[in-house]
């Protein structure tokens, strides 16, 4: 599996939302599920400067960097790294 990990702070909520509104739909084309959506949290150790966390789950590694390359997510990704200060990272997992 390849998993999409995100940490966000919103900067600009009435831009962010045209993101939101738009992104999933593009995610399970390629296979995404979402595990983590901007739930609730506690910090258990050092410290965690983000509002928002994001895990979604693709079938492969290889399919989460097609989403995120992909033609369809480039305006949509804009929309976010323009209204959003981000963190992102591919990583490979498990079962």
């Amino acid at each position: 599996k390849g998993y999409l990990i995100a940490q966000i702070n919103v900067k600009n909520l009435d831009n962010y939302q045209e993101y939101l509104k738009n992104v999933t739909h593009i995610a399970n084309k390629y296979g995404g599920k979402y595990i983590v959506r901007a739930g609730k949290y506690e910090i258990m150790e050092g410290e965690w400067p983000y509002q928002r966390n994001v895990v979604i789950q693709f079938p492969s590694i290889e399919k989460a960097q097609e989403f995120y390359n992909s033609k369809e997510y480039e305006p949509i990704k804009r929309i976010r790294l323009e209204n959003a200060e981000n963190n992102l990272i591919i990583i490979e997992g498990g079962d």
